[in-house]
C-alpha cells in the first residue's frame, strides 16, 4: 500500500515527537529523527514567512556569538559540544516553525498527539523507577530513588517536559475534544510523574500554565455557556489535583521528600558564594567581557553553574549572543500575547501553546533552560502559528476587497 506524501510527513512528525522523551541517550533518538524529518519535509513540506525573520535572525546571532566565544576554547570538547547543541536546537526551532506554518491545524494535532504519547511514556517510566519496579529505579530516578527523572538526566527537566501535554489534555477536556475518562487518566499518570520528580519549578510551571489556560479560555470564550464550562472544569481539575496529592502524600517517603523540597530556596542558593550571590557577582565581570567567559566557563570561575538562562547567555555567548537571546525572548513574548487574543480558527491552539510556554520562558530566571528541546519546540510552533495566522488574515482580506475597476482605454 502506497502512503501519500503528507500522511508520511505526519507519521514521521508524530514519531519525532514520540521519541522526544528519551533524552538520557546520547545521541538521542530525537536527534536521529530530526535528520529523518528534515529529509521527508524538505521537498515542499516547509513554509517560510516574513514573520519568522526575528526568530531566524535572533537565533543566528545568538549562535554566532557562541561561536565567537568558543574561539579560545576550541580544544575543549565539552565547550564545542555545548555550542553545537545550541546550533542544532536552533535549527530544530526553525524547522518546527516552517512545518507548522505550512499546515498549522493538521501538524499541530500531530505534534500534540506525539508529545502526549511521549509524556505518558516518560511519566510511566518515572513512576515505575520511583517505586523501583523490577529494579528500574537505577535507570529512571536520581538520589537513591528519591526523585523520579524518567528517561531524562535530570528531574528538573523531566518535570517541566510533562507540563505541555498536561495543558493540551486539559484543553481537550474544556473544549470537549476528548473522552473525559481517557483524558483524565492520562492527566493523572503525568501529574503523578510530575509530583514524584519533586521539581519545584515544574510544579510552579504546571500551576501557572493551568491558571493561564483557564484565564485565557474564559476571557476569549464566545458564549456564556463556554465560560461556565471553563469554571466547572477548573473546579473538577482542582479536585483531581487535590486527590492525587493526598494519595501521594499518604506514602511516608513521598511526604518526607515533599516537606524537604517545600522551601523555595536551598542552602546553596543564599550567601555570597551561593547561586544568587554568584549571579550578582558575575554581572560586573560580564560587562567588561564582550565575549563572555566562554562556553561552559562560568563554573570554572564560580563554585557552580549560573542556573539562570539570561546570565548564561551572556556568559557563554558574549554580548552578541546575550542581546540576541533577549531579543528572541522579547519577540516571542510579543507574538504570544498578541496572538492569544486575536480571533481566528487557530486561537485555541495558540492559547494552549502559550499557556504551556510562557511559564517555562519565565522559569529561565530560576534555571538554565537554554538546551531544553521541548521549550524550543514550543517556540518554533508559536512562530509557525504566527506565520499561518498572518497568511490566513491576508487571504481573508483579499477575499473581502472589492474587485478592481477596469481601466479606461
Amino acid at each position: 500500500m502506497t502512503i501519500g506524501v503528507e500522511p508520511l510527513r505526519r507519521r514521521v512528525l508524530w514519531l519525532f515527537l514520540a521519541v522526544s522523551a528519551f533524552a538520557a541517550i546520547e545521541p538521542s533518538p530525537y536527534e536521529a529523527m530530526f535528520v529523518v524529518s528534515l529529509a521527508v519535509f524538505a521537498s515542499g513540506g516547509l513554509r517560510f514567512d516574513r514573520t519568522m525573520v526575528p526568530l531566524i535572525v535572533s537565533l543566528a546571532l545568538y549562535n554566532a556569538g557562541g561561536l565567537l566565544s568558543l574561539a579560545p576554547w576550541v580544544d575543549e570538547s565539552e565547550s564545542v559540544t555545548f555550542i553545537f547543541i545550541s546550533v542544532y536546537i536552533a535549527l530544530t526551532t526553525v524547522f518546527f516553525a516552517a512545518a507548522v506554518a505550512d499546515r498549522p491545524a493538521e501538524r499541530m494535532e500531530t505534534i500534540r498527539s506525539g508529545y502526549v504519547f511521549a509524556g505518558l511514556v516518560a511519566a510511566a517510566l518515572g513512576i515505575l523507577g520511583y517505586f523501583d519496579v523490577a529494579g528500574s529505579g537505577a535507570y529512571f530516578t536520581l538520589y537513591d530513588n528519591s526523585r523520579a527523572m524518567g528517561p531524562f538526566k535530570d528531574p528538573n527537566v523531566f518535570g517541566p517536559f510533562l507540563v505541555p501535554p498536561m495543558v493540551w489534555l486539559s484543553q481537550d477536556l474544556i473544549l470537549r475534544r476528548a473522552g473525559a475518562l481517557r483524558a483524565s487518566l492520562k492527566l493523572t499518570v503525568m501529574l503523578l510523574g510530575l509530583l514524584l520528580s519533586f521539581s519545584r519549578g515544574a510544579i510552579i510551571d504546571f500551576l501557572g500554565s493551568s491558571v493561564l489556560l483557564l484565564g485565557l479560555t474564559f476571557l476569549t470564550a464566545a458564549a456564556p455557556r463556554d465560560r461556565a464550562r471553563t469554571v466547572a472544569i477548573a473546579f473538577a481539575g482542582a479536585a483531581l489535583i487535590v486527590v492525587v496529592v493526598i494519595v501521594a502524600l499518604s506514602v511516608p517517603d513521598i511526604r518526607d521528600m515533599a516537606l524537604e523540597r517545600a522551601s523555595l530556596t536551598e542552602d546553596y542558593d543564599s550567601g555570597v558564594q551561593g547561586r544568587f550571590g554568584n549571579q550578582l557577582r558575575s554581572i560586573p565581570m560580564l560587562l567588561d567581557l564582550p565575549f563572555g567567559f566562554g562556553p561552559l566557563r562560568f563554573g570554572h570561575i564560580f563554585p557552580q553553574d549560573p542556573h539562570e538562562v539570561f546570565i548564561s547567555a551572556f556568559a557563554s555567548f558574549g554580548w552578541i549572543g546575550g542581546l540576541a537571546f533577549l531579543a528572541f525572548v522579547a519577540t516571542t513574548l510579543y507574538y504570544g500575547w498578541r496572538l492569544s487574543f486575536r480571533r481566528s480558527p487557530l486561537q485555541p491552539q495558540v492559547i494552549a501553546l502559550w499557556s504551556a510556554l510562557l511559564p517555562q520562558i519565565l522559569q529561565g530566571v530560576q534555571i538554565d533552560t537554554g538546551h531544553w528541546r521541548h521549550l524550543f519546540l514550543m517556540c518554533g510552533c508559536l512562530y509557525g502559528l504566527v506565520a499561518a495566522e498572518r497568511r490566513e488574515r491576508g487571504g481573508v482580506a483579499a477575499k473581502a476587497a472589492p474587485p478592481a475597476e477596469p481601466q479606461a482605454a
